[in-house]
């Protein structure tokens, strides 16, 4: 069974003002749908073929460069899409409140921590807020399209928030000012979709 471009539980232009409906449109049909492809003629004919995403990325040899980059650009995106929306916001409440609160002290102070991961991340990546066996979480980055999920990125855990820092997810609107852009990306977070993860996956 192939893999299949996912549908977004919202139209293009549903984050604006803070991510531009034409960004959206081009990251999900375009480039998204590049990943997904590109992954899917990867794992054709191959022992692979058949396994969920996860399976994949958690044993994957990391020399396969043609999966490891379409592997995970088609999981982050998938992430990425799933933790927005144009009702998100604010911050988080119950459980992933206590473990970030835990592990940070207050939620300023990992939103401090989060935006200098993706801010800094050199070239193209991701920052990650990812949870680990036993329920606790922890903020890191990865360079292209390696996740937390594979091995020895030296992160580890599970991924429950990413945010996208290739240039291709912010550019036409935010051209080189990648700050306002990750500080923009909070008005759109679906908490909800993110404590869900947490709670499935501690």
């Amino acid at each position: 069974m192939s893999f299949e471009l996912p549908k977004l539980n919202y139209a293009y232009d549903a984050l604006e003002p803070h991510i531009d409906a034409r960004t959206m449109e081009i990251h999900h049909s375009k480039h998204h749908n590049g990943y997904t492809s590109k992954l899917n003629a990867a794992i054709e004919g191959t022992d692979l073929e058949g396994k969920t995403i996860e399976n994949i990325l958690t044993n994957l040899d990391m020399s396969n460069g043609a999966v490891r980059n379409n592997g995970g650009g088609f999981y982050n995106h998938r992430l990425f899409w799933e933790v927005m929306s144009p009702n998100g916001g604010g911050e988080p409440s119950g459980e992933l409140a206590d473990a970030i609160n835990d592990a940070y002290g207050n939620f300023e102070a990992f939103k401090d921590a989060f935006s200098k991961a993706a801010a800094t991340q050199f070239g193209s990546g991701w920052a990650w807020l990812c949870v680990h066996e036993g329920g606790k979480v922890e903020v890191c980055s990865t360079p292209n399209q390696d996740n937390s999920l594979m091995p020895g990125v030296g992160c580890g855990g599970t991924p429950i928030l990413g945010v996208d820092v290739w240039e291709h997810a912010y550019y036409l609107n935010y051209q080189n000012r990648r700050p306002d852009y990750i500080n923009a990306f909070f008005n759109v977070i679906n908490w909800e979709v993110v404590s869900s993860k947490y709670a499935k996956n501690k």
